[in-house]
């Protein structure tokens, strides 16, 4: 088994999209130094694929990934050079 060093730029799913009992459609890849500020101080982030929101809510396992956030992720290289 081996461990991979994620890039500098991590990330992680955040929601966007609501549904019409307030559960997101889908998470979005947000920049780990963001997410926090977002949810105490309001402010929009922006997601790898260009989408920009409040962070409202946390993924739970098994959450639909935005498709296009998915494959930038998977693109970055690791290790953050």
């Amino acid at each position: 088994m081996s461990t991979q060093t994620l890039p500098e730029v991590d990330t992680r799913p955040e929601g966007t999209d609501t549904t019409d009992d307030d559960t997101p459609k889908m998470f979005h890849y947000v920049k780990k130094n963001k997410i926090a500020e977002s949810a105490v101080m309001g402010n929009h982030v922006v997601a790898l694929c260009g989408e920009v929101f409040p962070v409202t809510k946390s993924p739970k396992p098994g959450s639909p990934v935005c498709p296009d956030c998915k494959k930038i992720y998977e693109g970055l290289r690791p290790g953050g050079d």
